[in-house]
């Protein structure tokens, strides 16, 4: 237990609360992330990590059934948003970050909603319900997100750099359709994107 204590205690200070086995992953830093960007007001809760933590690879579904995994997109940066069917904020979040999707589809930006309910069949019922009905996630039936990402709060975003690897987080609710946020998020393209 000792080997994970130092980790849990860096990543608590950091806003990241992790288990024993998240802060196992968690604490495998691979490189320094440099000199943070300047955050706009409305991303002052994003976290940009001093140095990226790479992750194991763990397998989702889409809705269909297929499985998925991050790894289909290394080469871009990527914004992994959790939700659920229980979070009021993240039915503000979902249109917000489906129009951010849409403008940024074809770029060096991929967003991925990974919904972490626990009775999956739920999750196509409440986005028709809600008017989502083009709107895609991914399920994580096996809570695969569990063992390499705290799960304690939604919504939550985890942003991988284009190796596949952790360098930022923003808990709780985000006003996507910001000006400010889209600026910030080109230039994070710009420094990890590639």
């Amino acid at each position: 237990m000792k080997r994970y204590l130092i980790p849990l205690m860096l990543l608590a200070g950091s806003g990241l609360v992790a288990s024993p086995s998240q802060a196992h992953v968690l604490g495998n830093k691979l490189y320094s992330t440099g000199v943070p960007l300047k955050k706009p007001y409305q991303l002052t809760g994003f976290v940009e990590m001093q140095n990226a933590r790479g992750m194991p690879e763990v397998v989702f579904t889409d809705e269909a059934g297929n499985e998925q995994a991050l790894s289909q997109y290394k080469g871009k940066l990527t914004l992994v948003n959790l939700w659920a069917t229980w979070c009021a904020p993240c039915l503000r979040e979902i249109p917000e970050l489906d129009k951010l999707r849409q403008k940024y589809q074809g770029s060096r930006l991929n967003i991925v909603p990974i919904s972490i309910d626990a009775d999956i069949q739920d999750v196509r019922p409440f986005l028709d319900k809600h008017g989502f009905n083009g709107y895609s996630t991914w399920l994580d039936p096996h809570k695969s997100v569990e063992k390499i990402l705290p799960t304690t709060v939604v919504p939550a975003n985890y942003l991988f750099d284009a190796k596949g690897n952790l360098v930022g987080f923003i808990r709780g609710y985000i006003d996507w359709t910001d000006k400010d946020v889209a600026a910030f998020l080109d230039q994070l393209i710009g420094k990890y994107g590639q």
